[in-house]
């Protein structure tokens, strides 16, 4: 099972692209718990959850730099969402992204 966290500002337009990545993750038959969550709620959730990826949407991407230290150590990767993917709602390509820094951590 992979654990896929996204954290954007609010949570609204990210759960979007929750369920198309999860949609194709089911068509992939991979495992995977994949949720979004406000940048408030990031630090608690990390503290609940094993995550595996990291991904910050567009909107909080200046935030990567905060995270990498916080996630130092923790063999956490992470990264932003590609603006392009986001925009388009695109979450095969996001979930390739997101799996493709679980495979390289």
């Amino acid at each position: 099972m992979k654990t896929i966290m996204l954290v954007c500002s609010a949570g609204m337009s990210t759960s979007l692209l929750v369920s198309k990545m999860q949609k194709a993750a089911e068509a992939k038959n991979i495992a995977a718990d994949i949720f979004a969550v406000s940048a408030s709620e990031a630090d608690g959730m990390l503290n609940k959850k094993n995550v595996d990826v990291l991904l910050l949407g567009p909107q909080v991407r200046y935030m990567k730099p905060q995270f990498e230290k916080k996630l130092q150590g923790m063999n956490i990767p992470v990264d932003s969402i590609n603006m392009q993917y986001y925009g388009m709602m695109n979450g095969e390509k996001v979930l390739e992204e997101a799996l493709k820094l679980i495979d390289n951590k």
